[in-house]
């Protein structure tokens, strides 16, 4: 034990001092190494900023992070496949700690009509209070209030729509659906509040009403389209999700927000793996460098480690004192890469304004503010990355150099 700190003691320091021998090429590569690290870990925190985002977005938009409803509802979201008011074993459910936010909705296909014009909508009726956990849309209202109560007589509408039917706050609008007789159910609104969604689009289609004023207007008393719940963290509902589960009735279908949107399970399942490629991907750009930096080093040294062959070093020394330079430059690096983008990301995660590309964005499903979301396992990963591959390209110069002839070496020019 006592050679082995001895032996790894002294090539530390032979490995130290081989390194700043040309400071100059060193510098150069630590400047490529720390700005490569930087890369990684900037574009990876913006990455993933932009794919949380599409994805809170969403699960907002489906809403929330599991859903029961009527098995045919997703199908056909007609006032038809309703259900009736939570109760019972799952209301018991619902309301122990653990559940973020339920709540009861009601979303079916109508018509709008101004003075004007007339649009066919998504027709949502919410409990006001607790929309603000599940969506965030009273936020989002921009002109006007958001509904009061589950019996407000308002509606809430996007501002493109409200350009679409040339109307404004104030303004009475006509909502026409069917009820499950297929009778034609209308009723005049006045629109209290108009808001601008975070995605644009969303803002012709969906209109905002108090869940028990649409049950009165479609003759659905005690009944509702969804239930919606919310967790935590959209990451980890597994446990919430199996516990409802249990209690849910056989003749409804609760899933979860992975199950109902295939796109966004996707997106969520292929980040790491994203990463990852875009890790290694950056890093084979560096590699060529460093294995440039370590044979150069090695030509230099050539009468060097020949001396030190014919001397009795071992050629297994000889190899671990050009890993453990690799080594060393590649911690500088990592260190100064990792600081650089610490500073930099860090006062970009209030939010970064990208309005400029905003129709682009939505099309994504992303707003047009992206918040970088800098991560542990991310700045993990690509060290780790970083640290591996460095090692694995320094083997061939650490190979070569211990291969030398130690007789041919001496004799070089």
């Amino acid at each position: 034990m006592q050679g082995f700190r001895l032996h790894f003691v002294m090539l530390l320091r032979l490995s130290w001092r081989n390194l700043w021998r040309n400071h100059r090429r060193t510098y150069i590569m630590l400047g490529a190494i720390s700005v490569g690290v930087w890369a990684m870990i900037f574009m990876t925190a913006l990455m993933r900023g932009m794919v949380d985002d599409m994805l809170n977005q969403g699960i907002h938009n489906l809403p929330g992070h599991i859903q029961i409803q009527h098995p045919a509802f997703l199908d056909d979201p007609s006032v038809v496949n309703s259900i009736a008011e939570p109760e019972g074993e799952l209301l018991a459910a619902l309301n122990q700690p653990g559940v973020k936010r339920w709540a009861t909705r009601i979303k079916v296909p109508a018509v709008i009509a101004s003075e004007r014009e007339s649009r066919g909508i998504n027709l949502l009726g919410v409990e006001a209070e607790a929309e603000a956990d599940i969506t965030g849309l009273p936020a989002q209202v921009s002109e006007g209030r958001f509904l009061e109560s589950n019996q407000d007589q308002g509606v809430v509408i996007g501002a493109k729509l409200a350009q679409r039917l040339e109307t404004r706050l104030g303004k009475r609008v006509v909502v026409m659906s069917q009820d499950p007789d297929n009778n034609i159910s209308e009723r005049g609104f006045r629109v209290v509040g108009i808001y601008r969604a975070e995605m644009p689009g969303l803002e012709e289609y969906n209109v905002y009403a108090a869940r028990d004023t649409l049950q009165k207007l479609l003759r659905i008393e005690g009944r509702v389209s969804q239930i919606v719940i919310v967790d935590q963290d959209y990451r980890d509902i597994e446990s919430l999700y199996r516990r409802i589960e249990k209690v849910t009735p056989s003749t409804l279908e609760i899933k979860p927000w992975y199950e109902i949107d295939n796109y966004l399970a996707a997106m969520f399942n292929m980040m790491d793996g994203f990463v990852l490629v875009w890790v290694i991907i950056i890093f084979l750009a560096l590699s060529f460098g460093l294995v440039n930096t370590l044979v150069m080093a090695v030509f230099e040294r050539v009468r060097e480690i020949g001396l030190i062959q014919a001397l009795g070093m071992r050629p297994r020394l000889i190899v671990y004192q050009i890993l453990l330079e690799s080594l060393l430059l590649l911690l500088i690096g990592l260190a100064i890469g990792n600081g650089l983008a610490i500073i930099t990301v860090k006062p970009l995660e209030s939010g970064l304004d990208i309005s400029m590309v905003a129709e682009g964005m939505a099309m994504m499903g992303a707003s047009s503010m992206l918040y970088p979301n800098l991560t542990l396992h991310d700045m993990l990963l690509a060290n780790s990355v970083v640290i591996i591959l460095g090692i694995l390209t320094s083997i061939l110069p650490a190979w070569r150099a211990a291969h030398l002839d130690p007789v041919r070496a001496l004799n070089s020019t």
